[in-house]
């Protein structure tokens, strides 16, 4: 298998800002590269039946490196053209005794920014996920707070969009406390695990943020 072509393509951008690092008390976020390939296809596999009623139908091919390499392209092609950003979210270990340095990072799920408008609108809507075993722990709470604190920052947008089905409980609490407004119900809206599905809409706009403290 030939990657190091690939590896130079993506190592940076031909037009577009750097791909961002951000980093929380227990997170940091940055682009997916190659080499996570083998850790997001094991966390996708283990959280298969926990994932796919609230995601579009996996293709027969989903887990498969070739598969993520069209990921990281399509990814590299949304940056540099502006109109997305992906992420992957990692849980720092403490670092060991005696020792300065982080221990291991592991891969908790992940996060994005897409459809990403400038001109009147200055929005993106947000995308996200947790790995089965990293529910309910408060990492995507922290990793969403440092994706919108960016958007409304440095990315300078004024709006972002989220949407979610109306059984997804856990997803919809997680908005709310966000500081995410329900604006309606769009019938229809998503084709969710192999159906054509009715979905809440959120936003979030800059003025409405609160950063989290400490």
């Amino acid at each position: 298998m030939r990657l190091a072509p690939l590896v130079r393509a993506l190592a940076g951008p031909r037009s577009g800002p750097p791909a961002p690092r951000l980093s929380g008390p227990r997170l940091e976020l940055r682009a997916p590269s190659l080499d996570d390939w083998p850790a997001w296809s094991d966390l996708r596999r283990e959280s298969r039946a926990f994932l796919t009623p609230w995601e579009p139908s996996w293709p027969a091919d989903a887990l498969t490196a070739a598969a993520f390499r069209r990921r990281i392209r399509q990814y590299d092609r949304e940056r540099r053209a502006g109109s997305g950003h992906a992420f992957l979210v990692f849980r720092r270990d403490a670092a060991a005794p005696g020792r300065a340095e982080l221990g291991r990072s592991e891969l908790v799920g992940a996060a994005s920014l897409t459809n990403l408008r400038r001109g009147v609108a200055q929005s993106a809507s947000l995308g996200y996920w947790t790995g089965r075993r990293h529910a309910r722990q408060g990492y995507m709470q922290e990793a969403l707070g440092l994706l919108i604190g960016w958007s409304f920052g440095p990315l300078g947008l004024h709006r972002l969009e989220a949407a979610c089905l109306p059984a997804n409980r856990p997803s919809r609490s997680l908005l709310e406390k966000l500081g995410f407004r329900e604006e309606g119900l769009a019938r229809g809206y998503l084709m969710i695990d192999g159906r054509w599905q009715d979905h809440l809409l959120y936003g979030l706009c800059r003025e409405d943020w609160r950063a989290p403290q400490g």
